[in-house]
């Protein structure tokens, strides 16, 4: 062969010089991957799922990242999780919905849910002929009710605890419901983590997260995780590949990062918001406080019964409804006002202006996003710094 000229040298990749495995996951930053001969690149092509041929399919930063999320997700049961990593919890979600549902089918839900989601079905599937019900999902014969007038019901969707209102489903129950129904269930476990609860142990059929938030923990990426038992994988992955979701593999290398203090982080959360929630609920310019780890919350007992700890977002209305809540907002200095959740420093949000902001009114004070409800996720910082921010900013009023 002819020596290569110096043009050539500098565009052609050289081969991967490695004496030994890097300790720290690598970022595969590359859009495709080359193959040794024509062989190998149809034995690849004809399963990509099995290879690395394109990173819209695969990548091995996002399939070691994905393999640690199914394992956290799946620990405590024999069942075969897979896990596919999204751009977004939004497209996460949105793959999962497209790749099982059809013109004609229902969606039952209940109207606590993340705004996002809630615009995703009302706005985006109806427009497919899919048709979204609400209902408070722990009132069963009210679900029986609405199966029995609603056949076409393919999918109960529901996050525990939900986000604002904090309010719990018992997943043991509403799973057994579904499977008597011959129905799918879809668990948003975003804010309580596989290190709180996982639903799989439960029989959930998919499991949902925005990894934008504990999952990754310090605000500096997006990602969404869809996780099922490897019998759906076909019909996902197919959806998955076709849609293009897929995140890229710094985000995932930032998410790996994120993913080795969450046990640590998890535990600060939680008992941080635990001390800020009673001391909410003990003070004289707070109404009530949404936290399932307090005994007054409606749903503690199913909290208490199928999560490890409470996690560390809460709710809660300042007297004097939203003018005395946006007061209380600008006068904060600890804690940021941001429209996300799941950092390590304490974040404030208003959902009725903010998340919720294009939900139906109605639908809102139905389950409890009422115009004053703020939105606290509790940071890791010390609990005393942030009760002092929040007493300061109280008493302001």
């Amino acid at each position: 062969m002819n020596k290569k000229r110096l043009e050539t040298l500098a565009v052609q990749e050289n081969k991967e010089i490695r004496t030994t495995r890097p300790h720290i996951l690598p970022i595969y930053a590359t859009s495709s991957f080359s193959f040794e001969n024509i062989e190998e690149g149809i034995d690849v092509f004809s399963k990509p799922e099995e290879g690395h041929l394109y990173s819209r399919f695969a990548n091995p930063t996002l399939d070691t990242v994905a393999l640690k999320i199914a394992q956290l997700e799946s620990f405590g049961t024999d069942m075969d999780v897979f896990c596919l990593l999204a751009n977004s919890g939004m497209s996460a979600i949105h793959c999962l919905l497209a790749s099982q549902l059809k013109a004609g089918d229902k969606v039952l839900t209940h109207g606590n849910i993340y705004g996002g989601t809630t615009e995703l079905l009302k706005k985006v599937f109806s427009q497919f002929g899919v048709t979204t019900l609400f209902s408070d999902l722990n009132d069963e014969s009210h679900l029986a009710q609405l199966m029995k007038a609603n056949p076409e019901i393919k999918l109960i969707y529901f996050e525990t605890p939900a986000n604002p209102t904090l309010a719990c489903i018992d997943i043991e129950k509403i799973v057994a419901f579904a499977k008597s129904h011959n129905v799918l269930t879809v668990a948003d476990n975003t804010f309580a983590t596989p290190m709180l609860q996982r639903p799989f142990s439960y029989g959930v059929d998919f499991v949902l997260h925005s990894t934008t938030k504990y999952l990754n923990g310090h605000g500096n990426g997006l990602g969404g995780a869809i996780l099922a038992n490897r019998k759906h994988y076909d019909n996902l992955w197919a959806h998955y590949k076709l849609i293009g979701p897929t995140a890229s593999p710094f985000e995932a290398w930032n998410l790996n990062n994120g993913l080795k203090t969450l046990a640590l982080r998890m535990e600060k959360h939680s008992s941080n918001a635990l001390s800020v929630a009673t001391f909410l609920e003990n003070h004289p310019n707070v109404d009530f406080v949404n936290y399932p780890g307090l005994p007054s919350h409606a749903n503690h007992e199913i909290a208490k019964k199928q999560m490890a700890s409470f996690g560390g977002m809460l709710s809660f209305e300042v007297k004097g409804g939203f003018e005395a809540g946006k007061k209380f907002m600008n006068e904060l200095r600890l804690c940021s006002l941001a429209p996300t959740l799941g950092n390590t420093d304490t974040l404030v949000l208003h959902p009725a202006s903010m998340s919720h902001l294009h939900i139906d009114r109605a639908l809102r004070i139905q389950f409890g996003i009422t115009d004053g409800l703020i939105r606290l996720s509790v940071g890791i910082e010390h609990e005393d710094d942030i009760k002092s921010d929040l007493d300061k900013a109280l008493t302001s009023q």
